[in-house]
């Protein structure tokens, strides 16, 4: 099979950290001949490159960048395809459909416009799926595959890294500062939770209000600000307990994420963890938007070390169960082959 893997991205985010593993670890399985397509990020080259996987740059530029979206297209058509998987609306808006299968992957409940040219359609979460569903795309066209976490091994960070106690709570948290991943609720809820340190990973357009509402709440002494960190899975491994406080969350692979390196976690029932987390199974949940409640779970998880391992164990065996590399590149891979032995959708 020749598959295209088209992503016209940020430098840094959650889906351009799932491209780059998903497509490494369909290389490693060896069933499929990959080109990644993709602009001019030098970290995602590197890594991409370093497994052995083509790729090819271009700008992916505005509507009216007609010479990129007229090179890009040349290139696939050189390329020639069995099926080519778009990630998100950028690239799902550049890529037409053409002599090969034309399947849109969604993370996130985007605006469906980008995706409608597609033959067929891939959901991270059963929501999103819905959601496709919903806006009128064929349910039998419609798949789920969730994602998988970077399962590399880490070495936990020293405990006193960030001039932090060593004999305190440790929370982490982690994910771009935006008012849809709730860091205001976590940092009221962190009054509620006593001696406390959070560490909070990532950067964005709330910063400046998250370091001045830290400071109105009277907290910053016990938040460190990390900006955008490329080992969320090692700052797992040091802590004590993981939080996603998120009001709206396609997935949160994070949550997977937390389950591979054993740390337990506290998540709202947002739309992505409160579908995968089954609570005192593989985490708690609690209501999004609600500080009290939030505090009230991690200063439960805080004081039963036991209730914690057991998560944990729990939430690591469903992981390796239903969500690991070999599990979802195998479902990756037979959908690429069943999809392209169909005959084309009209």
């Amino acid at each position: 099979m020749r598959v295209a893997q088209v992503l016209a991205g940020a430098p840094r985010g959650g889906a351009e950290n799932f491209y780059v593993r998903l497509v490494q670890g369909l290389q490693a399985a060896g069933q499929v001949e990959q080109k990644a397509f993709l602009r001019n990020h030098t970290h995602l080259l590197a890594a991409l490159c370093g497994k052995a996987v083509d790729t090819e740059v271009f700008r992916f530029g505005g509507p009216l960048d007609f010479l990129g979206r007229f090179l890009y297209r040349q290139a696939l058509q050189k390329y020639a395809p069995d099926l080519v998987m778009t990630w998100m609306n950028r690239a799902s808006a550049h890529t037409p459909r053409g002599d090969y299968v034309l399947v849109s992957r969604l993370g996130h409940y985007y605006k469906l416009k980008y995706y409608r040219h597609a033959d067929y359609w891939i959901g991270i979460s059963k929501g999103i799926c819905k959601h496709l569903v919903d806006g009128g795309m064929p349910a039998e066209r419609v798949f789920h595959i969730p994602n998988f976490a970077d399962e590399t091994p880490v070495t936990p960070l020293p405990r006193d890294s960030f001039n932090t106690s060593t004999d305190q709570p440790l929370l982490i948290a982690a994910g771009r500062l935006h008012v849809n991943k709730g860091f205001d609720i976590l940092l009221k809820a962190l009054r509620l939770i006593p001696h406390a340190t959070l560490w909070l990973a990532g950067d964005g357009p709330e910063e400046n209000y998250l370091k001045s509402l830290s400071r109105d709440l009277g907290v910053d002494a016990r938040v460190r600000f990390l900006g955008w960190r490329s080992d969320v899975t090692a700052l797992m491994a040091t802590g004590d307990l993981f939080v996603c406080p998120s009001r709206h969350e396609g997935l949160g692979s994070i949550v997977m994420e937390s389950w591979a390196h054993g740390c337990p976690i506290v998540a709202t029932n947002s739309q992505g963890p409160g579908e995968v987390i089954e609570h005192g199974e593989t985490g708690l949940v609690v209501p999004v938007d609600q500080h009290e409640s939030l505090a009230g779970a991690i200063n439960e998880l805080l004081r039963d070390s036991m209730l914690r391992e057991q998560l944990a164990a729990q939430a690591k065996a469903h992981y390796l169960k239903f969500y690991s590399q070999k599990v979802i590149v195998a479902q990756y891979n037979d959908l690429y082959r069943a999809l392209i032995d169909k005959p084309r959708p009209k």
